[in-house]
């Protein structure tokens, strides 16, 4: 993307939006839809004209997940006012205010405020851990949903659930980068990089409880910001629908158009009484917000300007060419692999019943939509012809690194493929080792008690990132919240799994392999050997909460190395290989500090700053339209498709009182003008990925229109490389939401609460 595509693309819909504000006798492209102006009569006149209309129907999202600041570029402020945006685009740039600031980053997710009194809406299947805690086999709250009677019923999502409200950003790049290249030893200058991030931090968080800061990379680390934030970490359970609502259709319908899912959940954040953030405790108050979303009350219609903003996971769109092309032929097809082999495992997990089956349910779907983003970006990228694409960027990347001046860059460029090609070379090695040195949750544990063990006794500056005293109380509250998500039976299937992929290396490649599974010298590593193994490592006491806490905060490494847990002594004797990596770890980091800012600054330059950097779990936001697909179809659907497509089983086996509200048409206030009944989903041109679940979908006035929950199967191959004629968001239109609240589920305080009137 650079400059002149944006350039480009703002000439077209500004002369557009100058021909419809004309004399009339320019041709117009002909809309459809909510927004085709009705003909006018003699008893109704012609309604005002929309000047920006034609500027929207034109349009051709050029992709990008924007850091707000990036929308006070003339580009992007130029083409929001020739769509119609009622927003000043300035407001958009400001993530502390309206309407930025009232979006919160969640586990894994994104939600935002919707009440004064510290309502969080987020989607459903974001809402999937906090049911699954709550859930037993009488009460199957995954499957049932779940409404909370008063606020005294809002139920704990668990200690490790918190919410994080952006309070500061600041540019810190000099801060971190300035004078690291004159430190030639690679150890020392990991260790002088490490102690600039530690000390950033430690400065932000001085003295001010419940503020947590992180340094965070842009462009390769051509750019650092300190990110701040205030944590709470007191988060309950509002209201999730029914299952056959919030995941209708399932994995049938996942990655696909059209859908009919009611894909919301609410939570609360609560604070101690003195407005500080506390662990839970009844006697917690509501969080009081600065800033909260407002649902909309004017209609959505085609070709609308929407924007989602949220936490995007991650994208790979600043990738090179090499990059991309052993992502292609490798990366993408081992992942499919495994994704099919963890499917099929939890599928048979679910026969158990029971609490297990609960459980396995909630992998399932977790593992289906990641089998299906890879398969999808894997087809979507050949279909694209990525690497095409990705030989341009190179082409065009090498252009301007041959201009006088960018010999240094030209050389970083040069060094850090070669670094990525001998990475590459061990990749499988790499990603079989891992899972099978850290798939079985206890010895996760065990890894963690050794290295807190060691780390400990250091002083607080010294000691590794995640086991300083800042750490200290996420690291109880992981070992406390351990039992809810714990299954036994599950954790031994999927670290089993893990365990016999690792077979297909070489044995000279996996002498770690034997060390798990504790093989005496000579003694060949099989799947019987690997079950007796298991036998043995399951009889761990770690799952006891009690002895987690107490090696946790004040055990020794030399009572760890003591100490006959089997899980302990297999984390001991992984522990010097595992240094022994991270030390070479840290040295190729330092290297790539120095390297790979040089391509993320020449991407980024050469196109002129208009170029979103890569995703990384930070604030964006993204602008578009409402879209439906050049090949037909309709950008909304509607309520009464669902009786259409209801089989009465599972996933297409919506809750009676829904199909009832169906067919009596009590469609209330909640009813669009067009279709003359509820909406349920809608399609937009946003550019979306992972981790923008739940993110709000605002209009023009920066009014909650819906949520983010998903996109078209060939959306997932745009993290990679941008392709706007196929990419597509798809969003749950908060009308849905509205009416099954106020209609179907009679959830009177909530709604009054979202001032929702039946």
């Amino acid at each position: 993307m650079s400059w002149y595509i944006i350039g480009m693309q703002l000439m077209r819909t500004a002369i557009a939006a100058m021909l419809l504000g004309g004399c009339g006798s320019a041709a117009k492209v002909a809309p459809t839809g909510p927004d085709v102006e009705p003909t006018p009569t003699e008893s109704s006149p012609a309604p005002p004209r929309d000047a920006a209309l034609e500027a929207r129907t034109a349009f051709e999202n050029p992709g990008g997940m924007w850091l707000p600041r990036q929308l006070a570029l003339p580009v992007h402020a130029e083409q929001l006012r020739a769509m119609g945006m009622a927003l000043d685009p300035a407001a958009l740039s400001d993530p502390l205010a309206d309407p930025l600031g009232a979006v919160v980053e969640l586990s894994g997710c994104t939600g935002s405020f919707v009440s004064r009194d510290g309502l969080i809406i987020t989607n459903h299947h974001c809402a999937q851990g906090a049911l699954e805690l709550n859930a037993t086999p009488a009460a199957n709250l995954v499957e049932n949903g779940f409404l909370a009677k008063d606020r005294a019923d809002e139920r704990s999502a668990g200690p490790t659930e918190h919410v994080y409200v952006a309070q500061a950003f600041r540019d810190v790049t000099r801060e971190v980068v300035d004078g690291l290249a004159a430190i030639t030893d690679p150890t020392a200058r990991y260790a002088e990089l490490e102690k600039r991030f530690k000390a950033l931090v430690a400065a932000c968080e001085q003295d001010r409880p419940g503020i947590k800061c992180r340094v965070t990379d842009y462009y390769r680390g051509a750019e650092y910001q300190l990110i701040e934030t205030l944590e709470l970490r007191d988060l309950r359970l509002v209201e999730a629908p029914h299952r056959a609502i919030g995941n209708y259709g399932g994995e049938i319908d996942n990655w696909a158009w059209p859908r009919h899912t009611g894909d919301w959940s609410f939570f609360r954040a609560y604070v101690g009484k003195d407005g500080k953030p506390a662990d839970y405790s009844p006697d917690n108050v509501p969080y009081q917000p600065k800033h909260w979303l407002k649902i909309a009350k004017t209609p959505l219609a085609e070709h609308d300007v929407v924007m989602v903003v949220g936490y995007p996971g991650s994208t790979s769109r600043l990738d090179t060419y090499a990059e991309t092309k052993f992502d292609l032929e490798f990366s993408y097809p081992f992942a499919i692999e495994r994704y099919q082999a963890s499917y099929e495992l939890a599928t048979e997990l679910m026969k158990r019943g029971g609490a297990t089956a609960i459980k396995a349910g909630v992998y399932k779907q977790g593992i289906q939509n990641g089998l299906e983003n890879t398969q999808g970006t894997l087809a979507g990228l050949i279909k694209g012809d990525a690497l095409a694409a990705k030989q341009r960027q190179a082409e065009a990347l090498a252009v301007y690194l041959a201009q006088p001046g960018h010999e240094d860059d030209r050389l970083a460029v040069a060094r850090l493929e070669e670094m990525s090609a001998a990475k590459r070379k061990t990749a499988k090695l790499d990603s079989l080792r891992g899972r099978a040195e850290n798939g079985a949750a206890l010895l996760r544990i065990a890894h963690e008690l050794v290295r807190n063990a060691e780390e400990r006794p250091k002083p607080d500056a010294a000691r590794a990132p995640g086991y300083q005293d800042r750490d200290r109380a996420d690291q109880l509250a992981e070992a406390k919240g351990f039992a809810a998500d714990y299954d036994p039976v599950i954790d031994r299937a999927f670290w089993r799994l893990s365990l016999v992929r690792a077979l297909q290396l070489p044995p000279a490649e996996r002498p770690w392999l034997a060390t798990i599974v504790g093989a005496k010298p000579g003694q060949v590593v099989d799947e019987p050997l690997i079950d007796r193994a298991l036998d043995r490592l399951y009889q761990s006491k770690l799952t006891d909460e009690k002895l987690r806490v107490k090696l946790l905060t004040s055990a020794t490494r030399k009572q760890l190395g003591a100490n006959a847990d089997p899980f302990l002594k297999l984390a001991v004797a992984l522990a010097p290989e595992l240094r022994a990596r991270e030390v070479q770890d840290k040295r190729d980091a330092a290297e790539l500090a120095l390297l790979a800012p040089h391509l993320g600054a020449a991407l980024r330059d050469s196109a002129g700053g208009a170029l979103a950097p890569d995703a990384n779990s930070t604030l964006r936001i993204t602008y578009g339209t409402v879209r439906r697909f050049d090949g037909g179809g309709q950008p909304f659907t509607k309520a009464s498709e669902i009786l259409a497509k209801n089989t009465g089983t599972e996933p297409f086996d919506a809750p009676p009182a829904l199909l009832e509200a169906i067919e009596a048409k009590a469609w209330g206030h909640w009813a669009d003008p067009v279709l003359g009944e509820v909406p349920v989903d809608f399609i937009s041109d946003l550019d979306t990925t992972g981790g923008n679940s739940g993110s709000p979908t605002l209009d023009a006035r920066g009014e909650l229109v819906g949520l983010l929950f998903d996109g078209n199967l060939e959306s997932v191959a745009s993290d990679v490389v941008w392709n706007h004629a196929l990419t597509r968001s798809i969003h749950l239109d908060v009308r849905y939401l509205a009416w099954v609240l106020t209609h179907v589920d009679h959830a009177d305080a909530l709604a009054a609460e979202l001032g929702l009137a039946p």
